[in-house]
């Protein structure tokens, strides 16, 4: 356990460590006696998009993390199936009184997969290697270190501010200590986030990993990224074969801690929701994620094991004031009393879903009660748009038709009925489907393309900072809120409040400024996303933070 941590909220309630199968595996040598968990062999499951690439840093989405999750580690990390802290590759950490140095004892005999050892240099070298990045292509594909740590060495991407890092030591090879700049309320929980797992210096040397090409709205990463990645996780690479869409990890014979029960793990891209269920019923896969809602009572009447996580995230529909008449706050919240949202939850939500009035679950210090709601008023919603001079509006709105999202399990229904509604009160919409990666979110996040756009966010850690900051801390392409100076330092000044009474009062009125005042975007729905996997598997400890790692999971004949 971490020494001295600073107060953070309260973790959210576990979800037990479940046993749940998968069939159709190939046994190994290694198997024991028949009806008993096994291992050895190939799990396989269906991943609902393509991954960007494989290095942590340049990632922020499920896909993209899902197989680094089980290559990388990270300094602080999780107990299964909760958001609670624990040891990662450090076994223990501590902060001085202002919160600004941290040491950390690191795990010894650790090695990488390239054989080359963990150490203190090798955690320094990591953050040396983020701080100092070159060139606005790369650091533009930096959005959890920007969100985390503000800024670089020397700025050159749209958005990046002043960096609270300040510098790493390696005081010797079992103890490194980082130097904040500031106070942050992140801390300590953005030390588990995947996009900062430990990578191997010598990888990252030897395969160019800065290397970031921007090619009009195109990027070409690294061959560390796209095909030698080498952390220190469970699971290596084994490759990524795009004919097949399949991606390859192999048991880490050598790994710290608990070694992979399977000696493959098979993550098979299909992006389309039926034809996933469709490769679950008949065996070719072990499991999936994002089942469609409708969907979950059949396959738990058919055997399947479905396991609905806690609703840790938020949907929202994002409002781009890049367009001047989004500029106006009337029109934002024109928008706003539009949507029919409880409508939406009971039509298209699973079970468990409820309106959203806020960017972050309840569960979650500086939610407030008392933030003004947008309740479905379309006749308000006309009044506003006249108000504004606004009737007639045309709006340009993104979404992703080939990915299911924890927070937003079939984005073309959703598209659909947020469209059906805002078309009522006279705003006339241009639907603009874009595939997830290399297309919405480069287009949303990094080009701001857009008018309006749905995406959400799964919890990464359990502080206000990492819903609201994240989204709402930094001027952003996806909101084009350059402007909205007020609300960056409000949100600045509250995640840099250490005592906990005044850390609460000020996230609590930051809400209630988002909603009343700002609106940069409008949430929609917290969902719980279900993980499904066949009778055989066992081991899977699902995660409120979708962070699941296999290396628990075996199979049974």
């Amino acid at each position: 356990m971490q020494a001295r941590r600073l107060k953070t909220a309260v973790a959210i309630a576990a979800v037990a460590a479940l046993a749940v199968g998968a069939a159709g595996c190939a046994q190994s040598d290694r198997d024991s006696d028949s009806g008993e968990a096994k291992t050895g062999g190939t799990f396989i499951f269906a991943g609902a998009g393509d991954p960007k690439n494989f290095d942590p840093i340049f990632n922020d989405d499920g896909e993209s993390f899902r197989p680094v999750r089980q290559m990388f580690d990270t300094l602080v990390s999780h107990k299964p199936g909760t958001a609670e802290l624990q040891g990662g590759l450090a076994e223990s950490w501590e902060h001085d009184p202002a919160g600004k140095v941290w040491t950390f004892k690191l795990r010894q005999g650790v090695k990488f997969h390239d054989g080359t050892p963990f150490n203190a240099a090798a955690v320094c070298f990591n953050f040396d290697r983020w701080y100092n990045m070159k060139g606005a292509a790369a650091q533009s594909q930096m959005i959890y270190y920007m969100d985390t740590f503000g800024g670089f060495a020397k700025n050159e991407a749209e958005g990046a501010g002043e960096s609270i890092y300040n510098k790493c030591e390696a005081k010797d090879d079992g103890t490194a200590v980082l130097t904040l700049n500031k106070y942050k309320g992140a801390f300590p929980g953005a030390f588990a986030l995947t996009s900062l797992s430990i990578a191997s210096p010598e990888a990252l040397k030897k395969y160019d990993a800065n290397t970031v090409k921007q090619s009009g709205d195109s990027f070409e990463y690294s061959a560390f990224a796209t095909t030698n990645p080498v952390g220190t996780g469970p699971f290596t690479f084994g490759g990524w074969d795009k004919a097949k869409n399949e991606i390859t990890l192999n048991r880490n014979a050598d790994y710290y801690g608990e070694k992979a029960k399977v000696d493959k793990m098979i993550i098979k891209i299909i992006k389309d929701e039926s034809t996933r269920k469709q490769e679950l019923r008949a065996g070719t896969v072990q499991g999936i994620d994002f089942p469609a809602p409708a969907d979950r009572k059949a396959l738990e009447s058919e055997g399947f094991q479905v396991i609905n996580r806690p609703a840790f995230n938020v949907l929202y529909l994002g409002l781009n004031q890049k367009n001047p008449k989004l500029k106006d706050l009337r029109v934002r919240q024109a928008i706003a009393y539009a949507l029919n949202r409880q409508q939406l939850v009971q039509t298209k939500g699973p079970g468990g879903a409820k309106v959203a009035d806020e960017f972050l679950p309840d569960t979650v210090l500086g939610y407030a009660p008392d933030v003004q709601k947008y309740e479905y008023n379309p006749e308000k919603a006309k009044q506003l748009l006249k108000e504004a001079g606004a009737e007639g509006l045309t709006l340009n709105f993104y979404y992703p038709p080939d990915v299911s999202r924890p927070y937003m399990p079939n984005p073309q229904e959703i598209f659909t009925v947020l469209a059906n509604d805002l078309q009522a009160v006279g705003i006339k919409v241009n639907a603009t489907p874009r595939p997830w990666n290399g297309g919405f979110k480069d287009d949303v996040q990094q080009f701001g393309k857009h008018d309006l756009h749905i995406l959400g966010w799964t919890g990464d850690y359990n502080d206000p900072g990492n819903f609201v900051g994240t989204f709402f801390g930094r001027a952003k392409a996806e909101f084009g809120d350059q402007a909205m100076t007020e609300m960056f330092d409000a949100i600045a000044k509250a995640d840099a409040t250490v005592d906990d009474a005044g850390k609460k009062a000020a996230w609590e009125q930051v809400n209630r400024d988002i909603a009343a005042k700002w609106l940069p975007a409008v949430p929609v729905w917290h969902a719980p996303p279900a993980i499904v996997v066949t009778k055989d598997v066992k081991g899977l400890v699902a995660s409120p933070l979708t962070d699941e790692r296999f290396n628990t999971v075996s199979v049974s004949k």
